[in-house]
């Protein structure tokens, strides 16, 4: 059996397919999987357990994407997929699916590329309360796979020890051991409709400091917004003086450091975007601040014993949204979600490691945690 599995494009949306993998070698255990993305998401599943074949398209431009395209076209044709799922929907996945020639070829019903596939699955709004993970999990039911559960299929990143090394050698460098706490936060996301003012950023940096000199708060954004990362940091050190060095400046993280230093830390805080699926590959606690998306769609989907709790702004009328314009004109489904807030979920997520360190079961599993509800926090 080779089975062929395509995943264009963003961070999130490939990381969000690591539990259907976790699947298809549970149903196919013999099975030939190769899995096809492009540059930018690869250390994803680069070292991914299920896998065999990483293939890695490149994302160009006119000519050189047609020639890439007619080349992979001809490695796939080679290899004689028996079954090849399109998990993305785009126009270059869905023609990369129908020419592997595999006689199973499974995606979504979308209109002009239904024709593609043996089997049309129909696709969930994005908007709608239903989690991605599930959502993507509709394109196994053709291949008779039971149901997604995240206790027993949750998102899966291993861990580069590279590049956890590295990360090591950069904190002892900075002055971080084991007697600092690490706090994550994670500044920037996809588009402005997730993007959390930096003015509250600055407020949390603040409010987490205080509260515990011994924490290292460090800073994380994609490359285009290192600038807002360097200036939230920048003015957080200025007002807090003396405990100036609480914010920690490590420079840029790779995905497979961003991984290796989330795995490292005490809590993960960050909007809805790949880094927050990234550290949901982890049992590190995690904020996670959702804006325009529901929880029942973008939470950590992993096993509920880790802790995980999301902040947002409740009922509105315009949420959740399609992210195109902001009908009242004010994000106010992230305005209004307050610092203080979310620094009382992350004392929360901090405080869970603690009380988990005290339960009766395996060392380093902290306790199974009930749900915490407050205001328009959910976990």
């Amino acid at each position: 059996m080779r089975i062929l599995v395509v995943r264009l494009r963003l961070i999130g949306d490939v990381v969000l397919t690591t539990p259907l993998l976790r699947a298809l070698r549970r149903r196919y255990p013999d099975a030939q999987l190769t899995y096809l993305v492009e540059p930018g998401a690869a250390p994803i599943v680069r070292d991914n357990p299920h896998i065999n074949t990483l293939l890695v398209v490149q994302k160009a431009r006119g000519l050189a994407r047609l020639r890439d395209d007619l080349s992979i076209a001809r490695r796939l044709r080679r290899e004689m997929f028996d079954i090849a799922i399109d998990l993305h929907g785009g126009p270059r996945a869905a023609w990369l699916t129908w020419a592997s020639g595999a006689p199973t070829r499974i995606g979504y019903n979308i209109k002009g590329r239904s024709w593609m596939y043996s089997h049309v699955v129909q696709r969930t709004a994005d908007e709608a309360p239903r989690h991605s993970v599930v959502n993507q999990w509709d394109l196994l039911a053709p291949l008779g796979i039971a149901s997604a559960d995240p206790a027993s299929d949750p998102l899966e990143m291993t861990e580069d020890p590279q590049a956890a090394a590295d990360v090591e050698r950069r904190l002892r460098e900075a002055g971080i051991s084991d007697i600092h706490p690490i706090v994550v936060i994670h500044v920037s996301a996809g588009n402005p409709f997730r993007r959390w003012p930096r003015e509250s950023f600055e407020a949390l940096v603040l409010a987490l400091a205080r509260r515990d000199p011994a924490r290292r708060i460090i800073l994380t954004s994609g490359p285009s917004d290192a600038h807002a990362a360097n200036a939230i940091a920048h003015a957080t050190r200025v007002t807090l003086g003396p405990l100036a060095h609480a914010v920690a400046d490590l420079g840029e993280f790779d995905l497979a450091e961003l991984r290796a230093l989330v795995g490292r830390a005490a809590v993960y805080i960050g909007g809805d975007s790949g880094p927050l699926h990234v550290a949901a590959t982890t049992t590190t606690p995690i904020v996670a601040l959702l804006g325009p998306t529901l929880a029942e769609r973008s939470m950590p989907w992993r096993d509920p014993r880790w802790y995980s709790e999301a902040v947002d702004a409740g009922a509105l009328e315009c949420r959740p949204c399609r992210q195109r314009t902001c009908a009242p004109g004010d994000f106010r489904c992230l305005t209004r979600i307050s610092a203080e807030q979310v620094a009382a979920a992350a004392e929360r997520a901090i405080g869970s490691m603690r009380r988990g360190a005290d339960h009766s079961g395996p060392p380093g599993e902290p306790e199974r945690l009930a749900p915490h509800r407050e205001g328009q926090l959910h976990r």
